[in-house]
């Protein structure tokens, strides 16, 4: 285990590496200067230049990169370009928010998901499996900004049952010390707060959960129907166990193992797909913060949230794979 264990960091680090290098490329290959945006277009010759020095972007990229890559090593990205504060500060500010959104999002699309798809499986061919396996189609195809718009319309313009976007009403304000609103408003005791945090977080939460709802469904559902005709499944039929013991211990057991994969890999797309649900619901997490900061060169705050989100992506990668084991004990003997 230890020996996995030590090649899967390994690896971490190759891909963070391998992140780091094309995000620095991409950001000094895009048009525009830097100076430029944040001077005017009237600014001087000498002012631009003395502004290009002092950000170190007269030097060589490739001075520039290692210059980035040892203060990552540190947790150093920088100092933000439009707030001056610390790139790595800004983007640990506005995680809480996109963590939040994700873990609501995945809640959701996990619990009504694996049930659906271990129903549609045991129905297969019936009404109940078409009822279920049809509505995933237009979830899977189904744009999330115009998801997110018809919720809007519908649930907050037309009905009124559901806020327009935001973490909280105007003019509520609370401590935020961990950033979680939920979280926070529980912790200030007062549960009119906690009810509001749950409001806001609804149809954003719902719209991000519609894909992997969707895909998760499906795939319980195909991994179940496989797993059933298995010989160890029969196996278990003839010494005579209950049908539900048989399911739940042999079918469903073995069927989770790629339904995993995807959960994980469900995790780290949307900590780092955020952007658009985050846009529209007006939410202040990493997402928008990335797409604010590209828009604006900020070099420090993408370099600093693109290692993050990667840094994220493959510890959670990491993590499936470490549950392969629990469930798995072939693996486990491995």
């Amino acid at each position: 285990m230890l020996d996995y264990l030590a090649g899967r960091f390994g690896q971490l680090l190759l891909v963070l590496f391998g992140v780091s290098v094309v995000v620095f490329v991409t950001m000094h290959l895009l048009p525009g200067d830097v100076a430029t945006l944040l001077l005017g277009d009237r600014a001087t010759a000498a002012s631009l230049a003395r502004l290009r020095h002092q950000l170190g972007l007269d030097q060589p990229v490739i001075v520039q990169y290692w210059r980035f890559l040892a203060g990552a090593l540190s947790g150093d990205f920088g100092t933000s370009l439009r707030d001056n504060r610390p790139a790595f500060g800004e983007v640990l500010a506005a995680f809480p928010v996109t963590l939040e959104l994700t873990l609501s999002a995945l809640l959701l699309a996990v619990t009504i998901g694996v049930p659906l798809g271990v129903v549609a499986a045991l129905k297969e061919g019936t009404w109940i499996d078409t009822a279920i396996t049809t509505p995933t189609l237009f979830g899977v195809s189904m744009p999330v900004f115009w998801l997110g718009l018809m919720a809007l319309l519908l649930f907050s313009e037309k009905l009124g049952w559901l806020p327009v976007g935001g973490m909280m009403p105007i003019g509520i304000h609370m401590a935020r010390p961990t950033g979680l609103s939920i979280v926070d408003a529980a912790l200030s005791g007062r549960a009119a707060l906690v009810w509001q945090a749950v409001l806001h977080l609804i149809l954003p939460a719902a719209t991000l959960a519609t894909i992997p709802l969707a895909l998760i469904t499906r795939i319980t559902r195909g991994e179940m129907l496989a797993s059933m005709h298995l010989e160890y499944v029969r196996t278990a039929r003839a010494k005579g166990l209950p049908e539900g013991r048989v399911i739940r211990a042999h079918i469903l057991r073995n069927a989770l193992i790629p339904v995993l994969t995807v959960i994980g890999l469900q995790l780290g797309l949307l900590l780092s797909g955020a952007v658009l649900t985050e846009t529209i619901f007006s939410l202040p997490g990493l997402g928008r913060l990335m797409v604010d900061a590209i828009l604006a060169r900020d070099y420090p705050v993408v370099q600093a949230g693109a290692v993050f989100v990667a840094t994220v992506f493959v510890l959670v990668n990491l993590g499936v794979d470490l549950c392969y084991a629990v469930l798995d004990p072939r693996i486990r003997r491995q």
